[in-house]
C-alpha cells in the first residue's frame, strides 16, 4: 500500500515572500511536489493565470463551495475570499505525492485540526525585516493606500503566532529560504521511508 504524501503549508505573511518561495521548492521535482491551487474571489494581479495562481472565482461560486462543505479551510481576508479544496488535497495525498498550501494563518488553524500533526510540516515565512515587508507590498502597485495599510496591519497580527509552525523561515534570499525548506522536506521524506 503507498503511503500518503506531506501536506506541507507555506504560510506568513503578505508581501513575506510566500509565492516566491514555493515556486523555487517547487523546482525540486525529487521532491514530489504538487501544488493546491486556492480559490480566490480577488482580482487577478498582473502575470498571474486562472488555474495556475488560483483558481479566480465569483463571490457566489466560493460561498456555494462553503455550503457543500467542500473547502479544508477558507478566509476572508482584506475583503477577499480564499480556500482550499479538500477533495484535492485528499486525491493527491491518497496518491503519495506531497501537496504545498499556500495559505494564511487562520487556514493553517484549520488544516491543523483535520490532519494529523505527523502528516503535516508547517512553515512560516517572514520578510528580514517590517520595513523590508512594507516596501515588498508597496513595491507591488497593485493595491491602494487602505489596503496597504489593512495588510500591514494584519503581517503584525499574523507574526504573532510564527512560533506555532514547525520551521520559521526568513526570507532574505527566495534560493536561500527554498534550499532551507527543501532540506526540510527531505528529511521527512527519508525518515518516512
Amino acid at each position: 500500500m503507498k503511503k500518503p504524501g506531506f501536506l506541507i503549508i507555506i504560510a506568513g505573511p503578505s508581501g513575506a515572500g510566500k509565492g516566491t518561495v514555493r515556486k523555487e521548492v517547487m523546482k525540486n521535482k525529487k521532491l514530489n511536489l504538487v501544488f493546491s491551487i486556492s480559490l480566490t474571489t480577488r482580482a487577478k494581479r498582473k502575470g498571474e493565470k486562472d488555474g495556475v495562481d488560483y483558481y479566480f472565482v465569483s463571490e457566489k461560486k466560493f460561498k456555494d463551495a462553503i455550503k457543500k462543505g467542500d473547502l479544508l479551510e477558507y478566509n476572508n481576508y482584506v475583503g477577499n475570499y480564499y480556500g482550499t479544496s479538500k477533495s484535492q488535497v485528499e486525491k493527491v495525498l491518497k496518491t503519495g505525492k506531497n501537496i504545498v498550501l499556500e495559505i494564511d494563518v487562520n487556514g493553517t488553524k484549520n488544516v491543523l485540526k483535520a490532519f494529523k500533526k505527523k502528516d503535516v510540516i508547517s512553515f512560516f515565512i517572514i520578510a528580514p525585516s517590517i520595513k523590508e515587508l512594507e516596501k515588498r507590498i508597496r513595491g507591488r502597485s497593485t493595491e491602494s493606500p487602505s489596503a496597504i495599510k489593512n495588510r500591514l496591519k494584519m503581517a503584525k497580527e499574523e507574526m504573532k503566532v510564527r512560533d506555532s509552525y514547525d520551521y520559521v523561515v526568513v526570507n532574505d534570499s527566495p534560493t536561500r529560504a527554498a534550499k532551507a525548506i527543501t532540506k526540510v522536506i527531505k528529511n521527512a521524506i527519508a525518515l518516512r521511508g
